[in-house]
């Protein structure tokens, strides 16, 4: 297997080379201006290991991955065309009134709180580019009124002299009947045929978000349309850099449903946090592959800090609603949280609570922290980390970028030691020490409320910043094993490459499995299986377009279900494609029984509510190989650590004074050496930090677990 991943971080490239029995991590800069540059720098650092040129590595390779973070960066900057919408009559006030809590969206609980100085965000349709025709479908998808064509000529004429650079049409319960929908597009494609207008695209909302809520899918559709053209120039200018150094095969994109496609099948909204959602993909390969069980991927990364949560089995969860930046969409999404609390995540001083406040704004890669000595005035987690030990200063990022220790003291010494009236490095502690419980507590919040307990998970930690902060991480969770994986400082890299291509389509489809009020099981089982052979259709359609035979591809159904009329849905994954008798519905209930039973509790289940399904899902992918993760158990005998290569003075919290720590390289990634904190483990690609009281203890394909030392158990 020869293959490049890539992940584009805010802060950091990631580039990931797989190549036929070597595996390559490297890392630059992000380059936000030119997203090309940075993975040229990354990916020649990586060509140097291998002693070959660019050419002749991506001219052998059988594919380029990307996950990306531009249209993020897109919807901050507010960089996109001017949209106009077209919606069903009565319906133009529901994008700007936003569920009536658009204010808060996106926003920390603490934001949401400040009602006072609430703000909406700018809206990416402005009002005066919402125009309403008549036109109506029920929720069966019965017409009510037919569309009023010359009505939809004149609104569309007037978008088009408004300076509308892309319209988005979306009508009520469109995703039950398109007709009206796919209307509007032919009557635009008459009134303004291609060769008049060049390219403004049309997006019909059915087609990109296939579930009920019209704000939802508004707001689906709206951002796509919106990210439509930086995404095309973006990726298509990396797609082009790919081309000059001699890649002649299709570039691949990271999706945040868990899958990747060819650039030419990938919607817009798709690549938004498509870098953490692979992580997650990682995390789930390597549980399944080496028997964790349930885990929970953290990774810490130079920005932000993102939790996803894999079950036993590889069940997922998906966000139903997900936030994007300040707006809720409708789009299969693998649920992710994400903290400002990275390595580059600025601290300031919390004048209410007199204390240290740690994120969510971020130095990034440019300025970046005050110790890269490019200009950044703030103090950052890095800046702690330098100022603590943890850091060499002419060995950082495998020593292409040199620390400035004497930018870090200053920062912190005039924005937070006189308002703490702290030293430099108590204030340094209590960052540390913030930074780290604020991200135990994200992980825990997220567990219990999802009905889990941390105790019951492996909890991974990688990303740049993962493996330095393990067992902080580890101690304020109240756990007392962490797994640093296998490359841990470029995984959502290594999980880029590990995605299968995949598309999800989904539809809702209220369907009653058991009728608590009738007393009925489901029977109509030729329309359950006709939505799902449309949406395998779809899937097939998509894949094939990109070059596979039917034959290859395999499809996985979801249903998203509930209890009665309750908002809780969970997700059940069948091996059951069709239902053709009463045994198959009882199957479902009974996974969707003991599904709920294991995230909630026995005897939480409540079947004489009546059980449903609300969203049918049909995941059809075509499956790659990847990365194998075998052998990363803790061995049952301990090797002595190597000699130390040195040895530094490091301030540990909860201890007082400066401790003198050995410094060991990447010798000590040799499975089975176990090393007593404190220590430090500098390698090429991170720096693994062991805390007091902590062990290192280093496993197959350099994964390292972190364990707490018990009373009287010595190396």
């Amino acid at each position: 297997m020869r293959r490049v991943s890539v992940d584009i971080g805010g802060t950091f490239t990631d580039c990931f080379v797989a190549w036929d029995e070597r595996c390559i991590e490297s890392k630059a800069l992000t380059t936000h201006q030119n997203l090309a540059l940075g993975f040229n720098e990354a990916l020649g650092n990586a060509c140097k290991t291998l002693q070959l040129s660019e050419r002749e590595l991506l001219s052998q390779v059988d594919s380029v991955r990307y996950a990306t973070t531009l249209g993020t960066n897109a919807l901050i900057e507010r960089k996109g065309p001017r949209l106009g919408l077209l919606t069903t009559a009565g319906y133009k006030s529901s994008v700007p009134l936003s569920r009536a809590k658009g204010y808060g969206v996106g926003l920390s609980h603490q934001q949401q709180m400040d009602v006072p100085n609430a703000q909406r965000p700018d809206p990416i349709v402005p009002i005066p580019m919402i125009f309403e025709v008549r036109e109506r479908i029920d929720f069966a998808g019965d017409v009510v009124m037919e569309l009023d064509e010359d009505d939809l000529r004149d609104k569309i004429r007037q978008l088009v002299d408004k300076g509308a650079e892309a319209i988005v049409v979306v009508l009520a319960n469109s995703v039950v009947n398109a007709a009206h929908e796919l209307r509007v597009r032919e009557v635009f494609l008459e009134e303004y045929p291609g060769h008049m207008l060049g390219a403004i695209p049309m997006l019909l909302s059915h087609q990109v978000a296939g579930r009920k809520g019209e704000y939802v899918r508004a707001m689906s559709t709206i951002m796509d349309g919106f990210l439509h053209q930086a995404m095309y120039h973006g990726l298509g200018t990396l797609e082009l850099n790919l081309r000059n150094a001699g890649y002649d095969k299709p570039m691949l994109c990271n999706h945040n449903s868990g899958g990747m496609a060819q650039l030419n099948s990938t919607d817009a909204l798709q690549t938004v946090h498509s870098g953490p959602v692979s992580g997650i993909a990682a995390s789930e390969h390597l549980a399944l592959q080496a028997e964790l069980g349930n885990i929970v991927a953290t990774d810490m990364g130079g920005t932000s800090f993102d939790i996803g949560i894999v079950v036993e089995g590889g069940v997922k969860h998906y966000d139903f609603n997900p936030v994007i930046e300040r707006w809720m969409v409708s789009v299969p999404m693998v649920h992710l949280v994400t903290l400002g609390a990275g390595g580059g995540s600025i601290c300031r001083y919390d004048r209410m609570f007199q204390t240290v406040q740690v994120g969510p704004e971020s130095a990034g890669s440019d300025p970046g922290p005050a110790c890269y000595d490019r200009g950044g005035m703030r103090p950052t987690v890095t800046d702690a980390d330098l100022l603590l030990g943890y850091l060499d200063p002419a060995n950082y990022a495998g020593g292409h970028i040199k620390l400035n220790p004497r930018r870090s003291r200053q920062a912190v010494e005039e924005h937070l030691a006189d308002e703490l009236d702290l030293d430099v490095i108590a204030c340094a502690k209590l960052i540390r020490a913030t930074v780290d419980a604020n991200m135990a507590n994200g992980i825990a919040r997220e567990l219990r409320t999802r009905g889990y307990e941390p105790e019951n998970f492996t909890t991974l930690a990688y990303g740049g910043n993962g493996p330095l902060h393990a067992c902080g991480i580890a101690r304020a969770l109240g756990v007392r094993r962490i797994l640093a994986p296998p490359f841990a400082s470029v995984f959502s890299a290594v999980g880029a490459g590990n995605m299968s291509q995949l598309h999800i389509h989904e539809m809702s489809a209220w369907t009653p499995l058991f009728d608590a009020n009738q007393r009925r099981f489901f029977s109509d089982y030729a329309r359950f299986n006709g939505i799902v052979e449309e949406l395998e259709r779809r899937g097939r359609e998509d894949l094939v377009r990109q070059g596979f035979e039917p034959a290859q591809i395999r499809y996985q159904l979801e249903l998203d279900m509930r209890y009665g009329n309750q908002r809780v849905e969970t997700a059940v994954v069948t091996e059951l494609n069709r239902i053709s008798q009463p045994r198959d519905v009882l199957m479902l209930i009974e996974q969707f029984h003991l599904r709920y039973g294991e995230r909630f509790g026995k005897g939480s289940q409540t079947p004489e509510a009546g059980v449903r399904i609300n969203t049918i899902r049909v995941r059809a992918y075509v499956e790659n190989p990847g990365i194998s993760f075998k052998g990363i158990k803790p061995s049952a005998t301990r090797l002595a650590p190597p000699a130390a290569v040195g040895e530094r003075k490091c301030h540990f919290v909860g201890h007082d004074g400066a401790q003198t720590t050995a410094i060991y390289d990447d010798t000590a990634l040799r499975p089975g050496t176990a090393i007593d904190g404190p220590a430090i483990v500098v390698t090429r690609a991170t720096t693994y930090l062991v805390e007091p009281g902590w062990r290192f203890q280093a496993a197959g394909q350099n994964a390292v677990w972190f364990t707490m030392i018990e009373s009287g158990d010595t190396v």
